[in-house]
């Protein structure tokens, strides 16, 4: 017969390996969730010399969320207009627009931010009128902001906010590079004679606005 002593150790070894089979399965069916996209945020409007705090928020396969620290790699693709560092801390350095990007392991995400110039107090858009064909183009309309302290306006086409009393037939197509201009096109089923209204919005230390007319003909 097998003693008592025998017995245990029997089952203490049964034991031994029962544990070790486990420790095999979790390892086996449990795995570590697979990152598959990164949410980069906000997006956001900013002045020159302002600062905002970007986020990554990494998505995993298993549906679970986290926030992504050390490790993240950040860049922008206009440093000289908005530049970021090493914790995602981006500073408005020009006026103009950039893209934000959070790398982590083998993904990535961005956000767009748009730097404005501060104190700003009038914007005017040159010329002050113009004419456009139907399904055609016009000359460029430009928009430029007087800054405190500074004789010499500047350019803020691009960042301007363009819209047009008649949102319906009229396209607008805004640069993304300053000294292009904005410019206007009007659809077919534009009224010939019609004048519309252009407007130019900048927000900056306070919002200002400008206005331009444009004449369609056939």
């Amino acid at each position: 017969m097998v003693s008592g002593k025998k017995k245990l150790q029997v089952v203490a070894a049964f034991a031994s390996l029962l544990l070790f089979a486990l420790g095999l399965g979790c390892n086996g069916f449990f795995v570590n969730p697979v990152l598959t996209s990164i949410a980069v945020g906000p997006t956001a409007t900013i002045n020159q010399g302002a600062t905002v705090q970007e986020s990554a928020i990494g998505t995993y396969n298993d549906g679970s969320t986290q926030t992504l620290g050390s490790g993240v790699q950040w860049s922008s693709s206009a440093a000289t207009t908005a530049n970021v560092s090493n914790s995602g801390l981006v500073t408005g350095a020009a006026p103009g627009t950039a893209t934000i990007t959070a790398a982590y392991q083998a993904t990535s995400g961005t956000a767009s931010i748009t730097v404005n110039l501060g104190n700003v107090t009038a914007i005017t858009i040159t010329p002050q009128s113009g004419t456009v064909t139907i399904n055609g183009t016009s000359l460029p309309f430009f928009a430029y902001a007087t800054v405190a302290g500074d004789s010499t306006p500047v350019d803020v086409s691009p960042t301007a906010t363009w819209t047009t009393s008649d949102p319906t037939n009229i396209t607008i197509t805004v640069p993304t590079t300053t000294g292009v201009g904005v410019t206007f096109t009007a659809g077919s089923a534009t009224p010939p004679g019609e004048v519309v209204t252009i407007t130019a919005t900048y927000t900056s230390t306070t919002t200002s606005n400008a206005t331009a007319k444009l004449t369609v003909s056939q």
